[in-house]
């Protein structure tokens, strides 16, 4: 092995453990909240339990680019996320809608997404 080589192996080496870890950083975080199913009242033939209804509500001033054009995958990905905390099979019902109303000069639009998180018995 010769002298310049060895340097060359750790820094390939390192390059290898730093994309391995990079990648592994990049997976969603929130995939379990992903399976959660969204369930009609028709579809549920199973008894289930109600935990409880799920509000999330958020108000942007003025325009905001932060949020994805589509409101609704947003609305369902922020209720399945809250069902999972409170350890729901399933959300039931949900409703994403959205509104906007002007304060002065200043666009106000407010972001609402409802459902109920259920478990199964």
């Amino acid at each position: 092995m010769t002298k310049s080589s060895k340097p060359l192996k750790l820094l390939i080496f390192l390059l290898m453990i730093s994309i391995a870890l990079t990648g592994c950083s990049s997976t969603r975080s929130n995939s379990r909240a992903d399976e959660l199913p969204i369930l009609s009242q028709d579809e549920l033939i199973r008894p289930y339990i109600k935990l409880g209804r799920i509000q999330i509500t958020r108000e942007v001033y003025g325009t905001d680019y932060s949020v994805s054009p589509d409101i609704t995958a947003w609305g369902l990905s922020a209720v399945r996320l809250e069902a999972l905390k409170l350890g729901a099979d399933a959300v039931m019902l949900p409703e994403v809608t959205g509104r906007t109303t002007t304060s002065g000069i200043i666009p106000l639009t407010e972001y609402r997404a409802t459902g109920f998180a259920i478990k199964f018995k």
